[in-house]
């Protein structure tokens, strides 16, 4: 695979509960595409993946939500599963990290659950996403239209549903990141 990543930075924020599927493939297509990607948490050491409702691998924090900055990224990724969703949408810091990507037009790319901290961040407002079908409700009360598609872009924004979307999910954040770096 060419290397069209080759000096991107691509941040992925998570929490314990993170759906493992949904950090580990998209980190490694980005990593196989050239790019340099960091996992930004709360607290450093390891965070706990799940598969659905089982224990899954735990992941290394590669630096903490207080000593990383949005302006060192190119891009975000914000995986989904319900606990890592509910958890990470309540931090002040992954709040600002993702505004501050948006504001700089930066991709963002959430999936299933992942899309709470956009929602919780103010970035929804006027934007069609998808997600997990059961946050249609806050992502409409959010300002945001929702729809049932394998993957959708607005502008900056990318999201998908599930981890049955993810190829099509990291092919689209692979493109638009390649189309910014050129």
């Amino acid at each position: 695979m060419a290397k069209t990543l080759k000096g991107r930075k691509v941040a992925v924020l998570a929490v314990d509960g993170f759906e493992q599927a949904e950090l580990i493939e998209p980190r490694r297509a980005l990593a196989e595409a050239g790019a340099t990607v960091h996992v930004i948490s709360s607290r450093a050491g390891k965070i706990q993946g799940f598969k659905h409702v089982d224990k899954g691998d735990a992941v290394d924090v590669d630096i903490t939500f207080d000593k990383a900055a949005p302006d060192d990224y190119d891009a975000v990724v914000l995986p989904g599963g319900v606990v890592n969703g509910d958890a990470i949408r309540l931090l002040p810091q992954a709040q600002a990290f993702v505004k501050a990507a948006n504001q700089a037009h930066k991709p963002i790319a959430v999936i299933c659950h992942g899309t709470w901290l956009p929602v919780s961040a103010g970035i929804i407002k006027g934007r069609t996403v998808t997600s997990w079908p059961s946050l249609q409700d806050d992502i409409r009360n959010a300002g945001g239209t929702w729809i049932d598609k394998e993957v959708v872009e607005d502008g900056n924004l990318i999201s998908s549903r599930k981890p049955d979307d993810i190829p099509a999910f990291n092919k689209t954040l692979i493109a638009q990141l390649s189309a910014k770096a050129a």
